[in-house]
């Protein structure tokens, strides 16, 4: 199967990974150099705070990075995001980050095809996850990416692969996240208001959950893939 029309435009494809992928390691390297707050829930909430009204839009960007920049923990952002801005809007702020950020990465996969989406995801989970979406279609893909530990921003990438358009995609995908970030934001504001202990609860369900998603990632895959949508 081709997938460039021409030698000059795979050449073209080629020279636009390398600076994306330049532009990706330079963006990680100095978020933890020169602002490693945004690992922590509290320094990061100080640090918005700064932004006064352009606060939310820093969350929201921030947010996005998250998807398409994998060491920044997702879930870290969105505790934020109810702790700075309370349950509701914190819930619309990092769901709006979270599907800019999807959005990029479908969109970059799909203008640039496997390769670029191959030297930018770790090789296990392109093996583990390739056509996972075109087999399992809309429902196996919304029950993937419900469950909270899997690699759903790698599969992110991997739909950009496939035929689905953009706004079905960002559809499951902001559905199948709803859950999971709605409880953390919940946490967040929680936190805010000096409820610690149902706010520990809840985020100690949730990293169980987490984890145990994580580690069974191989095995929900093969449950999901085997249900025959």
């Amino acid at each position: 199967m081709r997938i460039f029309s021409s030698r000059s435009a795979r050449w073209r494809a080629v020279a636009g990974v390398a600076l994306l992928l330049v532009a990706v390691v330079t963006l990680s390297y100095l978020v933890r150099q020169y602002v490693p707050f945004i690992f922590d829930a509290e320094q990061l909430r100080d640090w918005l705070d700064q932004f006064g009204v352009f606060a939310p839009l820093a969350l929201i960007l921030i947010q996005a990075t998250q998807v398409i920049v994998a060491p920044i923990p997702g879930q870290v952002i969105a505790l934020v995001s109810g702790y700075a801005f309370g349950p509701v809007a914190g819930t619309v702020y990092s769901l709006t980050g979270v599907l800019l950020g999807s959005a990029v990465a479908f969109t970059l996969a799909k203008r640039f095809g496997r390769p670029f989406v191959e030297r930018l995801l770790h090789e296990d989970v392109v093996t583990q996850f390739d056509g996972f979406v075109d087999r399992v279609g809309i429902p196996g893909l919304f029950l993937f990416v419900i469950i909270p530990g899997l690699p759903d921003d790698a599969i992110c990438f991997l739909s950009g692969l496939t035929k689905w358009r953009l706004r079905t995609f960002l559809v499951v995908i902001i559905v199948g996240r709803l859950p999971a970030y709605v409880l953390t934001v919940y946490a967040g504001g929680e936190l805010a208001a000096g409820d610690v202990k149902p706010a520990l609860v809840l985020l100690g369900v949730l990293a169980a959950v987490s984890v145990l998603g994580y580690h069974q990632r191989e095995r929900v895959r093969s449950l999901i893939g085997s249900l025959g949508w």
